[in-house]
Parts: C-alpha cells; structure tokens; sequence
C-alpha cells in the first residue's frame, strides 16, 4: 500500500503546484473572476481520470474474459505505466525551472481568449496528472483485488498532497521540495521496477516470454512469502522470494542504470537555485518560487 500512496502523494503535490500557479497568478492579475473556470477545468480533469481509471479496470475485469488476455493486458498497461513514471520524473527535473513560466503565459494568453480558453488551459494542465496516476495505480496495485487497501492508500496521497499543497500556499508550511522530489523521484523508480518486473511475468503467464519457469534463486526459506515484511516488500517494490530469470534481469536492468542517471550531480548553472520555497498568492514570483524549489539538487 505505501507504493500507491507514494504514487498519490507524488502526483497529487505536482498537480496541487500546477494549480497553485494558475491560482496565484490569477489572483495577484485582480483576475478572481476566472477562478471558477479554473476550477471547472481541474474537476473536469479529475473526473476523467477517475473514468479512466474504471475503464481499464472495466477492460480487465469484464471485457477480457480469457485468462491469457488479461494476463497480457495487464503486462501492457505496466509496461506503459513503466514509461510514464520515468519520463515524468526525468520530465519534471528538466522543466521544474520553466513550467510556471510557461503556465502564466499560456493562462495570459488564456484569460485574452474567454472563459473556456481559461478552463481549457486548467485541465490541460491537470488531465496529465490524473491519467499518468490512474494508469500507473492500476499497474501497481495489480494482485491487490477485493482489497480496498490500495485504493484507501491512494487516496490518502491525494489528500496528503492536497492539504499540503493548502498550507504551502497559506503560506503555513515551508517544505524543502528539491529534497522531497528527489527521494520520492528515487523511491518511484524501484516502484517501476517493481511494475516492469510484474509485466515481465504477466508476459511470462501469457506465453510471450518464456522461462516461467527459470527460477534466478527461491530464498522462500528466508523470505517467507506469509510473512508482514515479506508482503511489505511485495506491495512496494514487487521483491518476490522466487522470481524467474528474465524477472530479475529487468528489475536490475531498469533499476540500477535509471536510478544512476536521476541521482547524478546535476550541472551547476550561474542562476541562484532556491531550495525552500511558500506557495502564497502575496510572493510575486509564488510560481518561480515553487518550479525552482522543485528541482530535484541530485537528480
């Protein structure tokens, strides 16, 4: 469960950022009158992703009715998952020091266009988020049906994110975000390398791949699979007692050279980085201020 309520706790906050932006600015422009298409576009954006969710949920579950189906279906959509998960977090360390400079332009050019450029521009901003956490949710918690507990986990994220998200630009909390991205940043990737390990054996079951059998090692002695540690690791990064070859050759293959170019010194430019940052609508720069405490120092 700790794995899908890091996913919501990360996406949630990158998401709550983007609106405060676009809250902010809206708010220090005197443009609060636009503040309800701006919330129109995020639960429009919200709502959609929680049908996408269903949706595959729903092609799993239902309209996929042989077993190798789904088994591939499942080793699809984690292998997307995989995709998405790393090209945001690689995506958010290169443009954490533009993207609030890019929204308020394009809300500017927005709020010149009408109300539903301005909702347009907010669930354009927001839709991302929702489909990349209900995609990489579904990946993460497969194994997990009839229990609640994944979605609870997730949900929780959200809400964690959110309330900090609030009290950032309440201007309540300071919170060192370069830091925060960074181990969370590094804590998703042995999650994806959980999920590409999981794909890998759905590939396996479905008769894609070969050597379901072909064991890498079997320490169930050690590691028995009944125990609470045993499921912890399980639930959070897929660590198996006795996974096959191909299984280990993907976690590692995934995991080590990824997590060796996000945690590689980043080139230091001339510019002043800022590492701590209040969201508030009364700062003048609140989106410089977020996007450059956003950038991961050692990502």
């Amino acid at each position: 469960m700790f794995a899908t309520y890091l996913i919501g706790l990360r996406e949630g906050l990158e998401a709550t950022l983007v609106v405060s932006i676009l809250v902010a600015f809206l708010v220090k422009s005197q443009r609060r009158d636009r503040l309800p298409q701006v919330w129109a576009g995020v639960g429009l954006a919200v709502a959609l992703s929680v049908l996408f969710g269903w949706l595959i949920e729903y092609t799993s579950t239902s309209l996929l009715s042989r077993s190798d189906d789904r088994e591939l279906f499942e080793a699809v959509t984690s292998v997307a998952a995989v995709v998405f998960v790393t090209w945001m977090i690689f995506w958010m360390r290169r443009a954490a020091r533009t993207i609030a400079g890019e929204l308020r332009g394009k809300l500017t050019e927005a709020l010149a266009v009408g109300s539903l450029a301005v909702a347009g521009m907010a669930f354009l901003a927001v839709i991302r988020e929702g489909l990349e956490t209900a995609l990489i949710f579904y990946s993460a918690a497969q194994g997990a049906a009839g229990d609640s507990g994944p979605l609870l986990a997730l949900i929780g994220g959200i809400v964690t994110a959110v309330v900090i998200g609030v009290l950032l630009y309440a201007s309540a909390l300071r919170i060192n975000l370069s830091k925060f991205f960074t181990w969370t940043g590094a804590l998703l990737i042995l999650v994806a390398a959980g999920i590409l390990k999981y794909g890998v054996h759905d590939f396996q079951e479905a008769g894609v791949l070969p050597g379901l059998s072909n064991l890498a090692f079997d320490i169930t002695g050690v590691l028995d699979p009944s125990t609470w540690y045993a499921a912890l690791l399980a639930g959070m990064f897929n660590v198996t007692p006795a996974p096959t070859v191909l299984e280990m050759i993907a976690w590692v293959g995934y995991a080590v050279p990824v997590l060796l170019l996000f945690l590689r010194p980043a080139r230091r430019k001339p510019a002043p980085t800022v590492t701590t940052t209040t969201v508030t609508e009364r700062g003048a720069d609140t989106g410089a201020e977020a996007e450059a405490a956003s950038t991961p120092q050692r990502a």
